[in-house]
């Protein structure tokens, strides 16, 4: 292999495991992407569950939930 080519093999090596690195990377980023919006939508569950017993309380106080 004349130096051309080794420069050109190594210059492939190099290609390939920068688009591999890149592919883990995102791969990553789309699992906590995916992990905050789960969280999030956690979040919201409860606090509406939250806000529905507020209300429900203050309902009871004034007798209005009967």
């Amino acid at each position: 292999m004349n130096s051309s080519q080794n420069a050109s093999y190594h210059a492939g090596e190099v290609k390939g495991q920068t688009q591999e690195k890149a592919s883990q990377l995102m791969d990553k980023a789309r699992d906590t992407v995916q992990s905050a919006q789960e969280s999030m939508q956690e979040t919201g569950q409860q606090m509406k569950a939250k806000a529905q017993g507020a209300a429900d309380a203050v309902k009871d106080t004034f007798g209005a939930n009967k």
